[in-house]
């Protein structure tokens, strides 16, 4: 039963955003506020934080490097087979169809089951997760549907338009300022992305062998413990039901494309990685969390379209809880 508290305490939070919203104690727009304050201040110190109190294993990084795979290959695989849908159809399916939700659902839920010692293959397991739902897809994303960076596709006026064959540039001239747009695009989709930045930093600090001193923990704890609590209430404050029957095959295509990519990664993680049952537990209940916390802020940006993947974020939330629960009691049997 203990077990339970903790996914139903953030499923209570998305729960109350969402009534403060309608009881008009917030405005329609105030989840940007917090939205801004998640990201780039709350959850890169609670990285932080979970980097100085947690000793973090370097042979671990190949947990970071199957959480990379498993965040990337659906993607991929979304894009492929989605060429002949519409771009805004593509954008939402890449953005929502990949990555995982770790630092804000899964940690308190693998806490509570497997105790303090699995949130280290945890936060392994997030930075290569966060290697692609903190840049890397949105970046992918714009990249392969040719979407231009800093507008929503309304503004583009291709919110509807086919996907068609992408006829690039003849001129030698014209494809090197492409490729140089190109490089600018992926290094700036990357290095603004502060928890990701955070990321690196602390792993380039843990390679090199150099200890965090012992007072940032206290100064980064406050931020540790806002950070489920912020994420959970925007996701409330952004989240709307379905307006019509568009919304909802939207979201029942993105549980299509997930549940399977996540059952099969968290069956190659048991399986497959040459860790103990702990560790291989932890990372298999990573690869069952919901859509990623980013994948709203991206949609937003991208689609303007902020409240379906909130909504599809709290779906996936309670399929996430059930799987989790269903896992651990399948393993400890």
């Amino acid at each position: 039963m203990p077990a339970i508290i903790q996914p139903a305490t953030l499923l209570l939070i998305i729960a109350a955003g969402y009534l403060f919203k309608h009881m008009r104690l917030f405005d329609p727009r105030d989840y940007r506020v917090v939205q801004t304050a998640e990201f780039n201040l709350i959850l890169p110190g609670a990285i932080i934080y979970s980097f100085a109190v947690n000793p973090h294993d370097v042979r671990l990084l190949a947990v970071s490097g199957f959480s990379l795979t498993a965040a990337l290959l659906p993607s991929l695989l979304i894009y492929i087979c989605s060429r002949r849908r519409p771009v805004g159809e593509r954008a939402f399916l890449m953005l929502n169809g990949s990555g995982f939700n770790i630092g804000c659902f899964c940690f308190p839920i693998v806490q509570s089951l497997l105790g303090s010692s699995a949130l280290i293959p945890a936060a392994m397991f997030d930075i290569g997760n966060s290697v692609m739902v903190a840049a890397g897809t949105n970046v992918m994303m714009q990249t392969l549907l040719h979407i231009e960076p800093g507008k929503t596709l309304t503004q583009q006026h291709a919110g509807s338009a086919p996907t068609l064959p992408y006829a690039g540039p003849v001129d030698r001239d014209a494809r090197r300022l492409r490729r140089r747009a190109l490089c600018r695009n992926v290094a700036r989709g990357f290095l603004s992305s502060p928890s990701f930045d955070t990321y690196i930093v602390m792993v380039l600090l843990m390679l090199a062998g150099v200890t965090i001193p012992a007072w940032i923990a206290p100064m980064a704890h406050p931020f540790y413990s806002a950070n489920a609590f912020c994420s959970m209430l925007m996701v409330g404050m952004l989240t709307e039901p379905p307006r019509g029957l568009h919304d909802i095959k939207a979201v029942l295509e993105i549980v299509g494309w997930r549940l399977p990519c996540s059952l099969a990664f968290a069956a190659a993680a048991w399986f497959l990685l040459p860790f103990g049952p702990v560790v291989r537990e932890a990372v298999a209940l990573c690869c069952l969390a919901p859509t990623a916390i980013f994948s709203t802020m991206f949609t937003d940006k991208v689609l303007g379209n902020a409240r379906l993947a909130g909504f599809t974020l709290c779906v996936t939330a309670v399929i996430a809880i059930v799987l989790m629960m269903g896992f651990h009691l399948l393993v400890a049997a």
